[in-house]
């Protein structure tokens, strides 16, 4: 996507939506997130929510930082060992490298990338996620991960889904309570993938320290987030019907570790992230 198209794009997505508050007053899981990987994409009241769990879990920076090396090496398995060009994104988060597209056009230049949030903040930053090399391709969607329909028939501008595409669920559904029916949401987007897709998806779990977990849980309520760690039966249930890679569900840090990866050796209870890699048959 040229950065014409971007800004045409962007502006359309904009458009369609009610103008929305940013409320740098109050904290954003986007921002916070942010913070605990090192970014500089927040705001005095991120900060201060992230120190807050800090007080509940003094590793909370450690969850952040193992899930974002286990997407790394997630793209890497399926576009190097599987042959994977396309990637559904959805719940994106802030601009943080490597990115899906870096991995993934490192690999083959020509895969295309589709990244997915709904929230005002990611979209101002998304330009840093459409920098496609130029036999590959890029895009941005402005849309719900609750409203899978409309993500899969606006993706379907950029991918092809007659062939195989890899949906990227990357600690997004901790953030979907059960009222709001996560499970149905994903096998509604598994359903619509070809045959020979793939689910990677990862989520936070209490299973480990669970008083430490429900106090973060308490504290984002507090201010008006969603958030629900969820033991390893239920996040098992998002891959029913799919045949899971090797190692299975694990904690992220055990997910195949490689020589880059810098949490290998942490504690399970300071990850507390689930993992997996699924194909579709």
């Amino acid at each position: 996507m040229t950065d014409a198209n971007w800004m045409t794009d962007a502006a359309a997505q904009a458009a369609d939506r009610t103008p929305v508050d940013l409320r740098t007053d109050v904290p954003h899981p986007a921002r916070v997130y942010d913070y605990l990987l090192g970014g500089k994409d927040n705001f005095p009241a991120d900060r201060q929510a992230a120190e807050h769990g800090r007080t509940s879990n003094p590793a909370s920076d450690v969850a952040p930082g193992a899930n974002r090396d286990w997407l790394r090496r997630v793209v890497t398995y399926l576009a190097a060992q599987q042959g994977i060009r396309q990637f559904l994104d959805i719940g994106t988060g802030l601009p943080t490298q490597p990115n899906v597209h870096d991995v993934a056009q490192g690999i083959d230049p020509t895969a295309r990338v589709v990244y997915t949030d709904h929230d005002p903040i990611v979209l101002a930053h998304a330009r840093a996620l459409l920098t496609s090399t130029p036999s590959g391709a890029t895009d941005y969607l402005d849309a719900d991960f609750r409203e899978p329909q409309r993500i899969l028939e606006a993706a379907k501008r950029t991918l092809d889904f007659d062939q195989p595409v890899a949906l990227l669920l990357v600690a997004i559904a901790h953030f979907v309570g059960d009222a709001d029916e996560p499970h149905r949401v994903v096998r509604e987007l598994v359903d619509a993938l070809p045959s020979g897709s793939y689910l990677a998806l990862s989520h936070l779990t209490g299973d480990f320290l669970p008083e430490q977990w429900k106090r973060v849980e308490e504290i984002y309520a507090s201010r008006g987030v969603t958030m629900q760690v969820r033991p390893k039966a239920e996040i098992h249930r998002f891959f029913d019907g799919l045949e899971l890679v090797d190692p299975g569900l694990t904690l992220v840090h055990r997910w195949r570790p490689d020589a880059q990866d810098r949490f290998a050796d942490r504690p399970d209870e300071l990850v507390s992230v689930y993992g997996a890699v699924a194909r579709k048959p």
